[in-house]
């Protein structure tokens, strides 16, 4: 197998130049890079990343802690994550909480002994009901950095990457008001968690500053989300505006006022938060409060291989970094 010391001497540079194009540092010219990057990959050389890490005191790969794997916005953030990853010559380890708190502590502690350099994750549900933080305080008190995005715990001191869900849900509201609509509900499936209260409140300062008369719809887990929203329409045949706090509800609200004999937008206009992709599974389609999910993923990475290669930083330098959300217009609303 090939050498750091056998690639330079074929190249006629230093063991640290070849090392340092491997890892793309900026001190190395880009066609040098290439030079080094194509005799390597000739050779099929990969560098020992255990030697490495015992050399460095580094693994070079970070854990990645996710409440639902099946969550389209989670999954397009650990998309970024790994990408902006990568650039920087990291690698991740994946593990899902599935929304226990047990299994959020069991990640940390099997990735936390010696395997990975840091942490980035979004908070489980039973977590954040329970407001436990401990296991993050110890964590960090270990001297491994946690960059935490979306489900935050505001008492932990480190970045944390988040949109702004109160204005967004503002702003969306107003949307409809603007519309003219003043029979508005709001429907959640996601109330426990912290960005879905701060949805429904900027939904409820919406209508209110307007006059009119707030309705929420909780969907609790394992109810049937079709079945509840066909019950909502017909207990409430004035409903003109739907705001749905997650993916799904938006997308059956609209499919639900079809057995109403309501058209969309004419009657019932609905804005929900999503991604272009969920928001094609409707007729018409969802207009989305696009998250930029794969943005959010990659500014996590990005903070938290800055914490880490960096070092130890004074508590009052940690950032919380809010991205903007954007308003996708699509024909279920005016």
């Amino acid at each position: 197998m090939v050498t750091l010391k056998q690639l330079a001497k074929e190249l006629n540079v230093s063991i640290s130049t070849v090392s340092k194009a491997l890892n793309n540092s900026d001190e190395i010219g880009k066609d040098t890079r290439l030079r080094v990057k194509a005799l390597a990959q000739s050779y099929n050389y990969t560098p020992n990343k255990v030697a490495l890490s015992l050399k460095q005191n580094k693994t070079k790969t970070i854990g990645v802690i996710i409440p639902n794997i099946l969550n389209h916005f989670l999954s397009k953030v650990l998309f970024g994550i790994e990408r902006e990853a990568n650039k920087h010559g990291y690698t991740i380890i994946t593990c899902i909480s599935n929304e226990s708190l047990e299994k959020e502590k069991e990640g940390l502690q099997l990735l936390g002994n010696g395997s990975v350099d840091g942490f980035i994750l979004s908070i489980a549900e039973e977590t954040q009901t329970k407001n436990e933080i401990e296991h993050f305080k110890a964590t960090i008190a270990q001297g491994l950095p946690i960059v935490m995005f979306d489900r935050v715990a505001h008492d932990v001191q480190c970045d944390k990457i988040i949109v702004d869900d109160f204005e967004a849900t503002f702003n969306a509201t107003k949307t409809l008001i603007a519309e003219q609509r003043r029979h508005i509900v709001f429907i959640s499936k996601i109330d426990k968690i912290s960005v879905g209260k701060l949805r429904e409140r900027g939904y409820n300062k919406a209508v209110l500053e307007q006059g009119l008369e707030p309705l929420v719809l909780r969907i609790k887990k394992g109810d049937d989300a079709q079945e509840k929203i066909k019950q909502l329409y017909k207990k409430n045949p004035a409903i003109d505006g739907v705001v749905a706090a997650d993916s799904a509800s938006g997308v059956i609200a609209i499919n639900m006022a079809r057995n109403f004999k309501r058209k969309v937008p004419q009657d019932i206009s609905v804005v929900g938060f999503s991604s272009k992709s969920v928001s094609n599974h409707s007729v018409p389609k969802l207009t989305i409060i696009r998250q930029h999910a794969k943005k959010i993923g990659a500014k996590a990475a990005e903070f938290l291989i800055k914490r880490i290669e960096d070092g130890a930083v004074p508590a009052q330098n940690y950032t919380t970094k809010i991205i903007k959300t954007t308003l996708v217009k699509n024909k279920s609303t005016l």
